[in-house]
């Protein structure tokens, strides 16, 4: 079967950003008619095929995206880069996206995002998670349509698109069972989040399945519940095996307060990740993880969005997107 041929390809051969691509494939501005004409050729030579419902689309609209404070840092990370692949899926669908970054103060206050407020969007995706509170007066204050982007709420009945987080950590935790590894701890701070929560679960099923012990001490807090992270985790007293992390970036602080201790992956402890996405520099282990499609994922909620606007029956429930196992040198 013929490889399915990516933005990313086109991208990569005419030394343009994905962006671009995206910008001249949908015939928006911002790309010159030079640069335009060369990467249709360049589409044209690898088979590159535009999804049928993106095909002859006129209307175009303003998505609005909020994501919490918290899940932004200085550098580049995962939810930058979900909010490119937005950028990105929107573009095909001759949409626009503005980005609201909204503050511990204005969520616990249930002060409305400007976006909302100045009626500038037409649809909104939340991105990240949000507390309960908040979510409910976006909705009670707003006719604004709602889909909920790496994270869900069992209160509200909205569209939500998510990761497969039960199943990833289950085929994590699957993989290092099967390599004969028994004594497995969890680092993730419960109910902190819907998705590390989820992720125990699956890793919590895994170990129930192969008959091993699960303790307490081996569940390891990694963040605060007001989602501040814990940088120096703190490590057991007896040792397990191996630590399944809720995501890469927790891995990557386990392995720096592994190696104070003088331990070292792989040769002393394996650890796991989650989301294939680091900042580069930040771990200098090759993590094994489950990588995330963010790609899949920002498409889901940009076409359920628009779907939204356009009166088309949605199911108002949670739509996982599969992702894969990657193994590396930490397991």
């Amino acid at each position: 079967m013929a490889k399915k041929v990516r933005m990313s390809d086109i991208a990569e051969r005419a030394g343009v950003s994905v962006v671009t691509v995206s910008k001249a494939l949908s015939d928006q501005k911002g790309v010159s008619d030079e640069m335009k004409a060369k990467i249709i050729r360049i589409a044209s030579e690898l088979g590159y095929e535009r999804h049928p419902e993106r095909k002859g689309i006129s209307q175009s609209y303003n998505i609005g995206v909020i994501v919490p404070e918290g899940y932004i840092t200085k550098y580049q990370t995962f939810y930058w880069q979900l909010y490119q692949e937005i950028n990105t899926s929107a573009a095909m669908h001759n949409s626009f996206v503005m980005l609201e970054i909204i503050n511990a103060d204005d969520e616990n206050g249930n002060v409305l995002p400007k976006l909302v407020s100045e009626n500038k969007i037409d649809v909104l995706i939340p991105m990240g998670g949000f507390r309960t509170e908040y979510l409910k007066s976006l909705r009670e204050r707003t006719r604004l349509s709602m889909v909920f982007l790496d994270f869900y709420d069992s209160e509200i009945q909205e569209d939500a698109v998510i990761s497969n987080s039960f199943y990833g950590t289950f085929l994590i935790t699957n993989y290092l069972i099967e390599k004969g590894v028994k004594r497995i701890a969890y680092v993730g701070t419960l109910l902190s989040t819907k998705s590390i929560t989820d992720r125990y679960l699956g890793f919590r099923k895994a170990l129930m399945e192969a008959g091993l012990e699960l303790r307490d001490d081996w569940i390891i807090d990694d963040r605060h519940m007001n989602r501040e992270s814990i940088y120096d985790i703190p490590l057991p007293k007896d040792m397990p095996e191996a630590f399944v992390c809720n995501c890469d970036v927790t891995a990557a602080r386990l392995i720096d307060s592994l190696s104070k201790h003088g331990l070292k992956v792989p040769e002393d402890v394996l650890v796991t990740g989650f989301d294939d996405f680091i900042h580069p520099g930040v771990c200098d282990v090759p993590l094994t993880t489950y990588a995330v499609n963010m790609e899949a994922m920002a498409e889901s909620a940009v076409r359920n969005a628009i779907k939204k606007l356009n009166n088309i029956e949605t199911n108002n429930g949670i739509h996982l997107i599969e992702g894969k196992l990657i193994i590396r040198r930490s397991a």
